[in-house]
């Protein structure tokens, strides 16, 4: 879904990526007319009425695996797949790419997801086991362009991608591997600086989900209750079928300022000394 405007995108195995307008299909069921372009649509409705695309973007050479709108343009887009490309689109220049990245990732790519608060940053996770983040300030129309960082932490496929609403440098990446890691880029330059003292830091992961016994194929974050996720996973491996979804926060001791935490647990220290010395 669009969050400015009544659009949606859509893409799958015909490799396409394909833009609707809710507005279209109100419009037909008041009895209004849309004019479908021959070829497009779908003309297998029972009997209801058919509403054709606003426009169809060909440009993927394979399945089209996910799609995500710029937070701040109804025509602008992005979209990756299993041809390992990152594409991104401009509805008002035309239906190729208008930036396409080759090879994004070194396997098919699964997720996408656009920055509600930088326009300018994407996030990618691929069935290499990794999270790009992308500078679309970097890219040129060539499909030159590297990420601005590789996030290392899964050890199996990600299956989704997605940015914090409370805070724009926090994101979620969920894995066949049955975690869902949360990311804070801003940490990635202090993680860095002590790489030497400590080699097997992941640089910017700050927090392991691994409440689920499978591969955790969804989450979503709660805008209206900051640092709560929704998550769920396919458990057919371990169960023999179903699901599980969870409703979880982390503890606040993680993402809050750190001089607060020192401050906080620094009282907490002196009551239980208090505590402690008190006992006969």
């Amino acid at each position: 879904m669009c969050p400015t405007e009544p659009y949606v995108l859509s893409g799958g195995k015909d490799k396409s990526v394909v833009l609707w307008s809710i507005e279209d299909h109100v419009t037909t069921a008041s009895g209004g007319s849309i004019i479908k372009k021959s070829g497009e649509g779908n003309d297998k409705a029972d009997g209801g009425p058919s509403v054709g695309p606003r426009g169809i973007f060909c440009g993927h050479e394979d399945t089209v695996e996910d799609v995500a709108f710029c937070p701040s343009s109804a025509q602008e887009f992005c979209s990756v797949g299993d041809d390992s490309c990152l594409i991104l689109w401009d509805a008002r220049v035309c239906t190729s790419p208008a930036v396409k990245v080759e090879k994004a990732h070194d396997a098919d790519l699964h997720c996408i997801d656009w920055n509600p608060h930088d326009n300018n940053l994407i996030l990618t996770g691929s069935a290499d086991n990794t999270v790009h983040m992308f500078d679309r300030r970097n890219l040129t129309s060539n499909g030159v362009g590297p990420p601005v960082y590789k996030f290392e932490g899964h050890k199996a496929a990600v299956l989704c991608v997605q940015w914090s609403p409370n805070k724009s440098s926090v994101f979620g990446s969920s894995a066949e591997d049955g975690l869902l890691n949360i990311w804070d880029y801003d940490k990635v330059g202090k993680k860095v600086e002590h790489a030497s003292k400590s080699p097997s830091t992941l640089a910017g992961l700050f927090f392991q989900h691994a409440g689920h016994r499978d591969k955790v194929v969804d989450f979503h974050w709660n805008a209206s209750d900051p640092w709560t996720i929704v998550s769920v996973s396919d458990d057919c491996d371990s169960t023999g079928g179903g699901g599980t979804l969870q409703i979880w926060r982390m503890s606040d001791l993680i993402y809050r300022p750190e001089d607060e935490v020192l401050a906080e647990l620094e009282k907490f220290k002196s009551h239980v000394i208090s505590c402690t010395s008190s006992k006969p």
